[in-house]
């Protein structure tokens, strides 16, 4: 059966249990409980910065600022294989923002995935995730939010092909798979593990990114954290499998990359990921980030594709002649920052040794950071990997995908000029 019939199948699947969910999810409500916070809420500038901190720590920013455009003005494009979504405004703008929102709808937003007019929003806000959050958290955001500057620029519109278009079919999702509480305490466990799972649960979202994907696009809540792909990049299995997730990184490698994007033997950070540690897990105090390395250290090991298990960094693999293409390109191209074994000679970020990316013969994000490059919001010199897009052709990108596979893993590289083609558009 081809995918496109299955995923017809399951809107098909998703309008019968939408429709059987109707007389809780049709009509919204014109007015809603009032939401208030418990007596432990801060109030006033501390309040605020609390909002900030959490605001942070969702990593909010990195979704609704458009590459180049204000802070939380949304416009960001999410590109799906049936059309685009835009991320929304949520500056206090009262027209095209979330200025005139009560904050009873901004906790049913963020905990439901439901609009301030009952309209359902769609999972690439990972509300599934914000469900965990809890109440007072989510009103120290909204303090937050208030606070930032409005910006009166509507968001643009989603351009989804029929029936993806039809935003009702996620009241059917949202019975299946939105949970149904908040987060709540592991009382057999200690605070650090606990703060850990919300963060990595909830706050933080890792598993939108690090757990795949059922054709339905929930999460797979039995291979959690065992790795994802977003926008074509692969997010890295994180359970504690020590072949192909994290379970031979140590701590200290751990708290590492996620405060600073790069460990040594582990490489650094690309894509959306570097993006996550520039913006949110660099900013954390060091108890949000030990915390995490604790709850992950708990995740039970699921082993993902062995082909993709990282190996030690095995510069003498490489037997291919110098005048090769691929080995000719990094020798003028790669070598001066990389070294010519991968071990980085500018600075300790420039070693790729032991990286996921260059341990995956599909070349997924080697591809894509060869093509679109690499650097955090600051672009510091000796942090930034020049985009090489306009310089190689696709042939050339794929030859120096696979050469640089084959010298740092060992393994035979399978990056085809159309693989290329496709990381571009």
């Amino acid at each position: 059966m081809k995918y496109s019939v299955k995923i017809l199948l399951s809107l098909g699947f998703l309008a019968v249990v939408g429709a059987a969910g109707a007389g809780l999810f049709f009509f919204y409500p014109h007015s809603l409980p009032e939401v208030t916070a418990s007596a432990k809420q801060p109030s006033g500038q501390e309040l605020i910065a609390r909002g900030e901190y959490l605001t942070i720590a969702g990593d909010c920013a990195a979704c609704h600022s458009a590459k180049g455009g204000k802070p939380f003005a949304g416009g960001l494009p999410f590109k799906l294989p049936f059309g685009t979504i835009y991320s929304s405004n949520i500056t206090p703008d009262k027209e095209h923002g979330i200025g005139a929102w009560s904050d009873a709808e901004f906790v049913r937003a963020v905990r439901s995935g439901v609009g301030k007019h009952g309209e359902n929003l769609y999972p690439a806000f990972p509300y599934a995730s914000y469900a965990l959050l809890s109440t007072d958290d989510i009103l120290a955001i909204r303090a937050y939010l208030n606070t930032v500057t409005a910006v009166s620029d509507a968001a643009p519109e989603n351009t989804l092909e029929f029936p993806f278009n039809q935003r009702w079919l996620m009241r059917g999702w949202n019975l299946l798979f939105l949970p149904s509480h908040p987060f709540e305490n592991d009382p057999s466990k200690d605070e650090r593990w606990n703060r850990g799972a919300y963060l990595v649960e909830g706050l933080a979202h890792c598993g939108e990114c690090h757990t795949p994907r059922g054709l339905m696009f929930q999460r797979k809540q039995g291979q959690a954290l065992s790795g994802g792909e977003v926008d074509g990049w692969k997010a890295w299995n994180i359970t504690s499998d020590p072949e192909t997730g994290i379970g031979n990184w140590s701590d200290e490698d751990l708290k590492g990359f996620l405060a600073t994007g790069h460990a040594k033997g582990h490489g650094p950070a690309g894509g959306a990921m570097r993006e996550a540690v520039d913006l949110s897990f660099s900013r954390l105090p060091p108890s949000d980030i030990q915390a995490i390395v604790a709850y992950l250290r708990t995740v039970p090991a699921v082993k993902t594709d062995p082909g993709s298990k990282v190996v030690p960094a095995v510069p003498e693999a490489s037997t291919r002649p110098p005048e090769e293409l691929g080995a000719r390109i990094f020798a003028g191209a790669c070598s001066s920052c990389h070294g010519k074994d991968g071990s980085g000679l500018v600075n300790a970020r420039a070693s790729i040794q032991g990286s996921h990316a260059v341990n995956d013969p599909q070349g997924s994000n080697l591809v894509r950071v060869i093509l679109q490059g690499s650097s955090n919001s600051a672009r510091l010199p000796g942090q930034t990997m020049p985009a090489f897009h306009a310089i190689y052709s696709d042939e050339e990108v794929a030859a120096l995908a696979n050469y640089v596979t084959g010298l740092l893993s060992g393994k035979n590289g399978r990056v085809t000029a159309k693989d290329v083609a496709k990381a571009r558009e």
